[in-house]
């Protein structure tokens, strides 16, 4: 004899799946509307101080009529090097506050809780990184042809090395925020690794300009190849081979990735 009660009716059983497509996306755009929401800060900001460093640069090479050293004018081998930068910088910020944010508010929990697994929460957070990469690369490299025309050498190369940089920064952005129990300790990361290994990965200059050890030191900067990457997709010159950076990038990605998804499926960190 059933134990229903005969004026209830029963719910209904959703089945999820082996993925749950639905949190996946509620939650991609959680993340997505939590950053839009503040679109002058997230999207605009960093779209007008790279517009800023480009006019300072191009103003003061051209005043004494400096070219870049692969023999194109200054301006057009900047140009991928700051869009690069803008997204690998806004990508970790993404993830990285997502993550400190719902930690100090105490509502990480909440997602620990839901029906949700490691791999759709690593997914969901780092597409919305993602996305806000994507919005501020177009974003930039409107404002560069004010500067210099763009050929666009190699449309699949800036794809991918424009995916890949916001992917490894996003994933990056998640395991310092599930590290950090401080905001100063996840700006840390921001101000002594990620800034330097922008400023250092030939954006403003020619890796074939240092002495031994730093150019040694320049080979094993994921950074510099994914800025000279792109800088092959946008005006088809680059340093070093393409097809070098495509391994490269995508093997830390990779190990990127799995890490995230370790540590959210341990809760390190997370848990209680």
């Amino acid at each position: 004899m059933s134990n229903q009660h005969p004026g209830l009716t029963p719910f209904a059983t959703k089945h999820i799946g082996m993925i749950n497509w639905l949190g996946l996306w509620t939650l991609y755009k959680k993340e997505v509307w939590r950053f839009f929401k503040i679109f002058g800060q997230t999207i605009i900001a960093p779209a007008v101080t790279t517009f800023m460093f480009m006019m300072i640069f191009t103003l003061a090479l051209s005043s004494a009529g400096g070219r870049s050293p692969i023999g194109i004018p200054y301006e057009t081998f900047l140009a991928p090097g700051l869009v690069i930068m803008a997204v690998l910088q806004n990508a970790y910020a993404n993830t990285s506050s997502s993550f400190m944010t719902a930690k100090m508010q105490g509502n990480i929990v909440d997602l620990l809780m839901a029906p949700i697994g490691a791999g759709e929460l690593t997914i969901a957070f780092s597409m919305a990184a993602v996305t806000r990469g994507i919005f501020i690369a177009l974003m930039v490299m409107i404002t560069m042809h004010f500067f210099t025309d763009i050929p666009y050498s190699h449309p699949w190369a800036m794809i991918y090395f424009g995916l890949i940089a916001s992917f490894m920064l996003a994933f990056l952005g998640i395991i310092t925020g599930i590290w950090a129990e401080k905001w100063d300790q996840a700006a840390s990361i921001q101000n002594f690794i990620i800034m330097p290994l922008s400023f250092l990965s030939g954006t403003f200059y020619s890796i074939d300009r240092l002495n031994g050890f730093w150019f040694t030191v320049s080979q094993f900067n994921p950074f510099f190849y994914l800025i000279d990457g792109f800088r092959y997709g946008m005006i088809g010159k680059s340093e070093a081979d393409p097809m070098i950076g495509v391994i490269f990038t995508l093997s830390l990605t990779i190990l990127l990735w799995f890490t995230c998804y370790k540590l959210i499926r341990n809760g390190y960190k997370l848990r209680p």
